[in-house]
């Protein structure tokens, strides 16, 4: 018991809020091209909403997989939790289609230390839209059972590294709004190549096309996360690091070691004779 006490003890300062959705209310209906008014509470979850600081708001579609559903449109690029807990927007009644329950909210907000938090809302259904999905989101769509939208995620403060700012990889690139920007790690390759046929890793999305010219970037650099990968990628991928590092030192021992002596028996110092 007093090990569990321990652990809870020090599981507890990385709590953070969870964001629950009171509105649209699970199964609503609602008018496409209308103002979607958004209302959230604090869950009972962790420490209070005053712990978060920004938030940035879309609206999303498609199944519960994070591969089978997709960012439409932001509702809220700029969110201050100062300022209360509602929100509203409307999107263009072509981002997508009138598939019932099809839709639901995300939410990604940012600690005062740094922690990220990431909520769904439930499903709610918006007719009239004239828009289409695609494929991998229909199919998301129609394995969808109830009302419940995708699993929350809350990673908690970062810990204090040399690699600056960690965590930050986790907010979509273009949610983040400070001076640098963060991106997660590419995945290492694996041993084996086991498709016959390229795939899509992920689905589609619409790329809106600027009809003025844009602003210019406030953005200095991105910073790459030093190891964002899953744990056995990024052990096979240090192992191979270390074993070329083991090769690469004992290859320039080898190579700086002096050169062997000239033999000194019979033969060469008949063969001495002949030098001049």
């Amino acid at each position: 018991m007093l090990i569990k006490a321990c652990l809870l003890a020090t599981l507890l300062p990385l709590a953070l809020a969870d964001v629950q959705f009171t509105s649209p209310a699970a199964g609503a209906t609602l008018a496409a091209a209308s103002p979607i008014a958004i209302k959230w509470k604090d869950s009972g979850d962790g420490t209070a909403l005053t712990d978060l600081t920004t938030y940035t708001l879309f609206l999303c579609a498609g199944g519960n997989d994070a591969a089978s559903f997709i960012q439409l449109a932001p509702i809220t690029e700029k969110g201050l939790f100062s300022t209360g807990n509602a929100a509203s927007g409307t999107v263009a009644a072509t981002v997508g289609g009138p598939d019932k329950n099809a839709y639901f909210l995300k939410m990604q907000s940012v600690g005062a230390k740094g922690a990220q938090v990431i909520n769904y809302s439930d499903r709610f259904t918006l007719s009239g839209m004239t828009g289409t999905f695609p494929p991998v989101v229909k199919d998301g769509i129609s394995k969808v059972t109830g009302t419940d939208g995708p699993p929350s995620t809350n990673q908690g403060a970062p810990a204090a590294a040399a690699g600056g700012a960690q965590g930050q990889e986790a907010v979509s690139y273009t949610a983040q709004t400070g001076l640098i920007k963060y991106a997660p790690m590419m995945t290492p390759p694996g041993t084996k190549i086991t498709k016959r046929a390229p795939t899509p890793r992920y689905p589609t999305s619409s790329v809106p096309i600027a009809q003025t010219f844009l602003p210019t970037p406030k953005q200095t650099t991105t910073m790459t996360a030093s190891n964002t990968n899953a744990p056995a990628q990024s052990r096979q991928f240090q192992v191979s690091q270390a074993r070329a590092t083991i090769g690469h030192d004992r290859l320039l021992m080898e190579t700086q070691a002096p050169a062997a002596s000239m033999p000194q028996d019979d033969m060469q110092k008949f063969l001495h004779r002949w030098r001049d």
